[in-house]
Formats: C-alpha cells, sequence, structure tokens
C-alpha cells in the first residue's frame, strides 16, 4: 500500500526505474519516448553522464552550506556562466529551487525595488489571461490560468490580466499580424492607465507561452510595443522562462528572439534539466543596487536557495549545452521538427493549429477547422489523448482549456534536444496512432 500523495488520487502510474538517453523505463520494461521533457524539463535526457558525475563529485565535496552563512563555489560559478551568456543588462543571479520560486521571488523583488526607490504607492501588477506562472499562491495569483485558480481564487491577490498575443484564436478578420499585435499590446498601457501609471509596478509575460495556451508565440512587434509601454511609465518587465528558456526555443534566453530587453527573467526546468531540482531569477544591475545600496538586505528566502548540489548539476547541464552548440541546433532544426509535425498532422480534419518554435511546440484540437470551434469540454479530449499517447509508449504534455480555461484542447511537445530524426518520427507516429484512436 503506497503512501505517497499522488496528484491524480483515481489515476495510478507505473513505476519509473531507470532511464535511457530520451526514454524513461518503468517497472515492466516498457520504454516511453519522453516528448515533453517531463514538463519540458530533461533537455539532455535522462543518462547524461557529465551532469551525473558533477552531481556525485559535489556531494562528495559539499553538499549543503546554508546561505545566510555561505556562498559557494558552484553558485558562483554558475551565475557567471548565466550572466556570461545573458543578453541585455541582465547582471545579478538569484538562485531557487523552482520555477514558482522564481516567480514569487521576482514579484517580491520588484515590490522591494519601488519600495527601496522611494516609490511604495507602486504595488500593482499586470499579467495576461490564458498564462501560467506557477502554483504557489504569488505566482497563480499573477498567473491567468483559469482553470488552476478557480478553487483557490479567495485567497489570491487582485491581480489584472490583459489579453494574450494568441493570433490563432483571437485575431479578428481583415486585421493584419501588425495591427493584431499593437491592439493586443495597446491593453497593457490601457490598463496602466485605468489602474494609475504611478500604482504600477510591473508587467509580467512568458515569451512563448507553454502549458495553458501550447506554444504560442508572440506575433513579431508585439514584445517591442510592451518594452516601450514599460519604459514609458517606468515599469518593470518581468519575463518567465521557467519553461521555454535555456535553449528551448532555439535561444539560450527565448526573449532574444523578440530582440527585447527584460528587467528580470525567470528560468527553471531546462536549467537543471531534471537533474535536480533548481530555478533561478535574473535582474538587471540597476535593481540589484538600488537593494544594495538601500537597505542592503532582500527581504525574502528560502532553505535550499543556491545548493550547492544543484548549482554543481546546472553548472554541468548548461556546460554541456554550451560546449555542444545545442542552442543553435535547436533552432536550426526547429524547422525540421515542424516539417515532420505538417507531414504527420497537417491535413487532420481535427488538429487546427500547429505552432511553436526551437523544440517547444503545440498541436491545438478543433471539431472544425474552417470554424476553429473545440470540441466539447465535456469529452475531456486532451486527457483522453494523454492516456492513449501514453498506451503507445509516449509521454506528452496535453492540457484542456486551451481558449478561456473550459473549452479548447492542446498537446505540448517538448522533446530532448538530443532526440533523433528517427526518434523524433517514431514519438510522432505514437502521437499518430493516439489521436486517430481517440478521435
Amino acid at each position: 500500500m503506497s503512501h505517497v500523495f499522488p496528484r491524480n488520487c483515481k489515476a495510478p502510474f507505473p513505476t519509473a526505474v531507470a532511464a535511457d538517453g530520451c526514454y524513461l523505463i518503468d517497472s515492466t520494461g516498457k520504454r516511453y519516448f519522453d516528448g515533453s521533457g517531463g514538463a519540458a524539463v530533461s533537455c539532455l535526457g535522462h543518462s547524461n553522464e557529465r551532469v551525473r558525475e558533477a552531481v556525485r563529485t559535489q556531494v562528495d565535496q559539499l553538499a549543503f552550506a546554508h546561505t545566510g552563512f555561505f556562498t559557494s563555489e558552484p553558485a558562483e560559478k554558475l551565475a557567471r556562466i548565466l550572466i556570461n551568456n545573458a543578453p541585455g543588462d541582465l547582471d545579478r543571479v538569484y538562485f531557487v529551487s523552482g520555477g514558482s520560486e522564481a516567480v514569487e521571488s521576482a514579484l517580491k523583488l520588484a515590490r522591494q525595488y519601488y519600495v527601496e526607490r522611494g516609490e511604495p504607492q507602486r504595488n500593482k501588477l499586470i499579467a495576461r489571461r490564458q498564462s501560467y506562472h506557477g502554483n504557489t499562491l504569488g505566482a497563480l495569483a499573477v498567473g491567468g490560468n483559469a482553470w488552476r485558480r478557480e478553487q483557490f481564487a479567495p485567497l489570491l491577490v487582485d491581480v489584472s490580466h490583459i489579453a494574450p498575443c494568441y493570433e490563432y484564436a483571437e485575431r479578428v478578420e481583415n486585421e493584419t499580424l501588425a495591427e493584431y499585435g499593437q491592439r493586443v499590446a495597446q491593453e497593457l498601457e490601457d490598463e496602466i492607465l485605468r489602474l494609475g501609471p504611478d500604482s504600477v509596478m510591473a508587467f509580467l509575460a512568458e515569451p512563448v507561452v507553454g502549458a495553458t495556451l501550447g506554444a504560442v508565440t508572440s506575433v513579431d512587434g508585439y514584445f517591442k510595443q510592451v518594452r516601450n509601454i514599460c519604459d514609458r511609465y517606468g515599469i518593470l518587465l518581468i519575463l518567465d522562462e521557467v519553461m521555454c528558456g535555456m535553449g528551448r526555443t532555439g535561444y539560450l534566453f527565448a526573449h532574444e528572439a523578440d530582440e527585447i530587453t527584460a528587467d528580470i527573467v525567470c528560468i527553471a526546468k531546462g536549467l537543471g534539466a531534471g537533474y535536480q531540482p533548481i530555478g533561478a531569477m535574473l535582474c538587471t544591475s540597476e535593481i540589484y543596487d538600488a537593494i544594495a545600496e538601500g537597505t542592503g538586505f532582500f527581504q525574502h528566502g528560502h532553505t535550499y536557495i543556491g545548493h550547492p548540489v544543484a548549482c554543481a548539476a546546472a553548472h554541468a547541464v548548461l556546460s554541456e549545452i554550451l560546449d555542444n552548440n545545442l542552442v543553435q541546433q535547436v533552432n536550426e532544426r526547429s524547422s525540421v521538427l515542424q516539417t515532420k509535425l505538417q507531414n504527420t498532422f497537417g491535413e487532420n480534419p481535427y488538429v487546427g493549429d500547429i505552432r511553436g518554435r526551437g523544440f517547444f511546440w503545440g498541436l491545438e484540437f478543433v471539431s472544425d477547422r474552417r470554424s476553429k470551434t473545440p470540441f466539447d469540454a465535456a469529452m475531456k479530449l486532451a486527457a483522453k489523448l494523454k492516456k492513449a499517447a501514453f498506451k503507445e509508449g509516449l509521454v506528452c504534455y496535453p492540457m484542456p482549456g486551451t481558449r478561456d480555461g473550459k473549452i479548447g484542447d492542446h498537446v505540448l511537445l517538448a522533446p530532448p534536444f538530443i532526440a533523433t530524426d528517427s526518434e523524433l518520427d517514431d514519438a510522432l507516429q505514437c502521437l499518430a496512432v493516439a489521436v486517430d484512436k481517440t478521435l
């Protein structure tokens, strides 16, 4: 009898006992291709020797030192390699244990930054509908995932949510891509003016929307206009790259594709590639200096921040990615994966949209392609697709509520960067079989 509290009390899971490259293996010996990297985590697969050796070596040398007393060489080395490869003015790194903690840290840093600057009236946050920023209460509040928020709504702080840049479903007829991008970006300025420009401290968004919308990229010019609006009103731009960062979209930092800079960036998942739990918040020197030259103390912290073993693992992960040009390879192979998806699903009458970037792709399912009408939520399509794909030996990431938290279904794919073309072909064939059997 198990005493583990599982994610789903009514769905027993097989026991994972081993891993081999891009595959997970259960106790019966069945192999599953990790087509979503868990949740866009396992970018290097599951048996990278360089990372495993780094973990073993660090455990033998120093397992833990509390950051209230010490820094550590693994943390210093990891911060250096991140900042040396970071765009814009990002200059400081605050290590945590995962994505939700990174977002919580970003929100609290944004607030303290303005308090230190003598602007305590800035306490409002703006984010986007159909976004996801984590499951802790602060991160859940800024997130726009209606399904995840619903039962906890009475516990959440008030946050404004504007439209996402979701061209497939929300661009109107006869509206150009450029016009659409500017229209939805204008919602940010309109909301700032409604709240009062001096009351807003930050706008938070995913450069490529992950779990909630299924690898939705913004249209050209959208984020440049967002950056302009934030600068106009002195508001921080916080980018959540927990899922889409660290090479996943063909750029080490996902917002590089949009040719903008950020004030704060949150990363996790691919940073540790699953070998250790780790996340990080990066900020500019301006933000750091406001704290350092003010009270000198960021009023925040967790027990395991800057954990030496986690930092050593993440340094090995980043070194493996950079030394082997994996980001460039993901960028170059993006069109290959897109072509494979188009060849497999482009003519499927129930696949309305195929979108993404790098090794981060989504398929949105519809009952009618012409009208883009989603399936009835009562059908529970996403859950059925997940079960059918898993039976075929494919781990993927289906989600319901794509359109508004209630209707719409998509499947997210985020395979390991090391996946071969033949492995990708086999995985897409498994998904095609699952789609055919389900629909």
